[in-house]
């Protein structure tokens, strides 16, 4: 029997923000009925389009899918939607005050959701976590079971710093039915593993606050703008404090629909090269 939080039963016994919203700006479904767990998130904004003023969802599911979509809608209200997309499934478990790692897939699910909602909104690609075959699918299919590919299966095991195939079960279901994909899961985690060794062997082990702030100048430099540049786009790094690092984008990213996706590929190229702690903020300007 899983040891769940009082957190975690209080949401469940009884959750904040269940049912629909019949004018909502955006809606982001995820999961599928026959795999055990569906996510549908619904969002309202206020009046400028830029801040999440309400937000509800139906789950079919375990009680950890119902307290971590709750957790969620709880979580997001007032944020905007590029503040909403910093929340991880990380963040989820922890306002519940953890979940039993067999039931973690719940949270992502969650964060996938809200993803799905926000790129439908803006009109940019979605992204494809499972079994939507109508959407393009963003790389290789590694479960054929539950529909999941190469590059979702990586992304969740560098974000959560997930070691053995058990783990990505836990976290994904990938491997959870009929197996066949184990041996592709374990490639994965040994590839994300070397290439988060190889990102910590470039790393100081300590940072002066004058060091941190030349490296994050040089990512932004050598690994961000010419990826930008390639698309027509560019950024300008307006200002530095502590860890938190405020950019604004030029050309043609200055008001791109997936500017938000654009700002956590930045955000995750720094916490790769620079530190962990490292949050990006796009300001406009």
């Amino acid at each position: 029997m899983w040891d769940y939080t009082d957190k975690v039963k209080e949401h469940f016994m009884n959750p904040r923000n269940v049912g629909e919203i019949a004018d909502a700006d955006a809606v982001g479904e995820v999961g599928s009925l026959a795999c055990g767990d569906a996510l549908k998130l619904f969002l309202k904004l206020d009046d400028a389009k830029e801040r999440i003023v309400e937000a509800k969802f139906q789950t079919f599911g375990c009680g950890s899918a119902i307290a971590s979509s709750s957790a969620l809608t709880e979580m997001i209200k007032g944020k905007t939607l590029d503040e909403a997309l910093q929340v991880t499934n990380k963040e989820i478990a922890d306002f519940l005050g953890g979940l039993p790692e067999e039931k973690m897939h719940c949270s992502v699910m969650g964060q996938e959701a809200l993803e799905v909602a926000i790129a439908k909104y803006r009109g940019g690609p979605v992204p494809t976590h499972d079994h939507d075959h109508d959407l393009e699918q963003e790389g290789e299919i590694v479960c054929k079971c539950f529909g999941l590919t190469d590059g979702f299966l990586k992304k969740v095991i560098i974000q959560n710093r997930l070691h053995t195939a058990e783990q990505v079960t836990h976290f994904t279901k990938a491997g959870g039915a009929c197996g066949g994909c184990i041996p592709k899961i374990k490639e994965l985690i040994a590839e994300a593993l070397g290439e988060q060794q190889k990102q910590e062997q470039k790393r100081p082990e300590k940072l002066t606050n004058l060091r941190k702030m030349q490296l994050i100048q040089e990512v932004l430099e050598n690994e961000v703008r010419p990826q930008l540049w390639a698309d027509g786009g560019d950024l300008e790094l307006i200002d530095i404090s502590g860890s938190v690092v405020q950019i604004a984008f030029r050309k043609a990213c200055a008001g791109c629909a997936s500017s938000g996706f654009t700002s956590r590929f930045v955000e995750q190229k720094l916490r790769e090269l620079v530190a962990d702690d490292i949050t990006v903020e796009e300001v406009q300007g």
